[in-house]
């Protein structure tokens, strides 16, 4: 077991993934900066209002509340008073006065809900970061509030290091699990530990591909020929073919090529597709 411990712990923030499904969120302004605060809470199928006159709604602002009527309800007024807070979950301001922003921020504190004030990180009690999303998979590259153009940058590296299949590898592995589930059923305690460690064991043995490759016959051989008889079977062994691409110094499956390009190693995805997305509830 590994032990050591980074001895410059502090200073940073909490990167979670928080779940805000069927939660009511503000966003306080309509313009550029808030359209992006719009199409990021959209991906959370949370309930979105938007506070702004008609005329400081932008061109993508606009397209959004045409396509999503459904999701997004606007008012054409500016903000007016601590009764805008009503039901809210979170608060998001995106406007130019700077000391409406502070007036908003402390009526959120007042009523304990989370807010965040666009390009003011003082006042912020989170931060939105620069986003690779696929599918299931999320990262975030976050700077802490310091300089979110260089977190724009990492996130060109990062997303130019993935291969394309993670999104689907990580719902077919999604799926497994549930079927898994229905073989071995059980919350949490002996049934958990032993499902979470023999999902880790099939994650460090395949591919990212081949993950992304399963159909429901393959999952039920994997389920019969592995879970059931106490082992991992390989991907030849449950249909899988293997794809090859010749590369400079001579023929790699894809898998191999593309596994040396990864920035996340399999088994850490894994780790997160395990253990699942951390939910923080609304204190009132």
């Amino acid at each position: 077991m590994d032990l050591s411990l980074d001895p410059n712990l502090g200073g940073g923030s909490l990167l979670i993934a928080w779940q805000l499904k069927d939660k009511n969120v503000l966003i306080v302004g309509g313009g550029e900066v808030a359209s992006q605060r719009v199409e990021s809470i959209l991906v959370t199928d949370a309930r979105i209002t938007v506070l702004s006159p008609e005329k400081g709604l932008s061109l993508r602002t606009k397209r959004f509340l045409e396509l999503y009527p459904d999701r997004i309800v606007h008012y054409d007024r500016p903000f007016t008073g601590s009764n805008e807070l009503e039901n809210m979950d979170m608060v998001l301001t995106a406007i130019d006065d700077n000391n409406l922003s502070l007036e908003i921020v402390g009526m959120c504190r007042k009523a304990k809900i989370p807010v965040n004030a666009a390009d003011i990180p003082d006042l912020c009690d989170f931060y939105f970061g620069a986003q690779i999303r696929d599918g299931p998979l999320q990262i975030m590259i976050s700077t802490n509030g310091q300089g979110p153009r260089l977190s724009a940058l990492i996130k060109q590296k990062v997303q130019g290091s993935l291969t394309g299949f993670e999104g689907e590898a990580l719902r077919k592995v999604g799926e497994l699990r549930q079927l898994l589930k229905v073989y071995e059923p059980g919350v949490g305690g002996a049934a958990g530990r032993k499902r979470m460690k023999w999902m880790t064991q099939l994650c460090n043995q395949w591919e990212m591909e081949e993950f992304a490759s399963m159909d429901a016959d393959m999952m039920k051989r994997i389920m019969e020929d592995g879970w059931m008889q106490g082992r991992c079977p390989t991907f030849e062994e449950v249909g899988g073919k293997s794809s090859r691409r010749t590369l400079a110094g001579g023929p790699q499956t894809i898998s191999s090529w593309s596994k040396n390009l990864l920035i996340p190693s399999l088994s850490f995805v894994a780790g997160l597709v395990v253990a699942g997305l951390i939910s923080i509830p609304r204190r009132r």
